[in-house]
């Protein structure tokens, strides 16, 4: 419907989808947060995993006879910044560790689902 509020916002997952000949989809996000941060990320995939286990039943293969289902994958990295300098004339670029690292978590989510599911989970999630 045009001009639908989502029912339920997302501030660190946003999904890009793409769909088959057959109306069957597929959302990806990925999401980068420091450590601090990764209880609010955990919540917000729960909710959407909650959602659509509350609505479609529990994640299974579509090519089984299931209405979605979902890939989770992450890494845990130290990020260092690093001061990028560039004397005139030279062929490098040079790079100088500042300051101490901190660690950020990557999550990247897939969720694959029936045409009825990726209707549902746009007008939910607000997603195109």
């Amino acid at each position: 419907m045009i001009g639908r509020m989502p029912t339920q916002s997302l501030d660190y997952l946003l999904f890009d989808g793409t769909e088959d000949e057959e109306g069957h989809g597929s959302f990806d996000a990925m999401a980068a947060v420091e450590e601090r941060r990764w209880p609010a990320l955990q919540a917000e995939v729960a909710r959407v995993l909650g959602w659509a286990h509350a609505g479609f039943g529990p994640p299974s293969p579509l090519d089984e006879g299931g209405e979605w289902d979902c890939e989770l994958a992450g890494v845990r990295e130290l990020t260092t910044p690093l001061a990028v300098h560039w004397v005139e004339g030279s062929p490098a670029v040079e790079l100088r560790e500042e300051g101490e690292g901190r660690a950020r978590i990557t999550l990247t989510v897939t969720l694959t689902g029936t045409p009825g599911f990726c209707d549902a989970f746009r007008r939910e999630f607000g997603v195109d």
